[in-house]
Parts: structure tokens; sequence; C-alpha cells
């Protein structure tokens, strides 16, 4: 088999479409994600954390380049400026964002294999299990037992 001929066959397989779709919709998502947690939960906190704004929360671990045209206290002016800044106002609003992506694929997930759950196999009893073959055997006794008298 050629190798444009494999590409082909794996490249139209089914499994490949649905990954496509999924990147696609997952890269719309996490944007939606990153909006969310940008506009509306970090305003939030910034406000009952007494007015903190988490994506301005640096520390600085060198000094000011001697060029510097801009605000000190803003990270992305002394970052543009290619000051060693420590931004873990970033990395807290990145944390929070991977943490409400995987809540909600999560529940995605599971809202899935509650769909691929067959329902006649949810709804159905369980069967009991078969006795051992001794407690079988013993009970063919007894009853031929009960027969004879």
């Amino acid at each position: 088999m050629s190798m444009t001929k494999e590409f082909r066959e794996f490249a139209v397989k089914g499994n490949v479409m649905d990954l496509a779709v999924g990147v696609i919709i997952g890269g719309a998502f996490g944007t939606i994600v990153n909006s969310l947690v940008k506009d509306v939960i970090m305003p939030v906190v910034g406000v009952l954390t007494g007015g903190i704004d988490f994506s301005n929360q640096f520390i600085r671990l060198a000094a000011i380049p001697p060029n510097f045209k801009g605000n000190p206290d803003s990270f992305k002016d002394l970052q543009s400026a290619g000051a060693a800044v420590l931004g873990y106002g970033s990395f807290i609003t990145a944390v929070i964002n991977f943490v409400i992506l995987a809540f909600v694929i999560f529940l995605m997930v599971k809202f899935v294999n509650k769909l691929r759950t067959p329902v006649s196999q949810a709804a159905a009893p369980a069967t009991p299990a078969a006795p051992p073959e001794d407690i079988a055997l013993l009970r063919e006794i007894r009853d031929e037992l009960k027969k004879r008298n």
C-alpha cells in the first residue's frame, strides 16, 4: 500500500475528523474561559481582596533598565522593556483558567458517559449471580430427599 493511500485512509477516518472538531471547539472554548476569568471572575476577586489587580501583580527581580520609559509599577511596561519580573498574578489567573476549563471538561465527559450508557442497562435490575456448584448440588440433594419423604 502506498504512503499516500495510507495517509488518505488515516485522514478520512472518523477519529481524525472528530479530533479536528474537538481541537477547534476547544480553542474557542478556551477563549471563552479566558474572558470569563479575566473579565468576570478576577474583577470580583479583586474587589474581595481590597481592589488588587492580579494581572498586574509581580516581583521585580532586577533593577529597572536605565533607558526605561514607562510606569515602574506596571507589569506590562516593565516586561516590554525587558526588565526581569516574576508575574505571579498572571500565573494565578492561568491556574484559575485551568481549573475552570478542567472542571467543565469533567462535566462534559461525565454527561457524554451518561448518554452512552444504554437506558435498558441502567433501568434493568442486576441479575443475581449463579450459586456455586457445590451449593447447587446440595440443593438438588435436599430436594430429592424431600421427594422421598
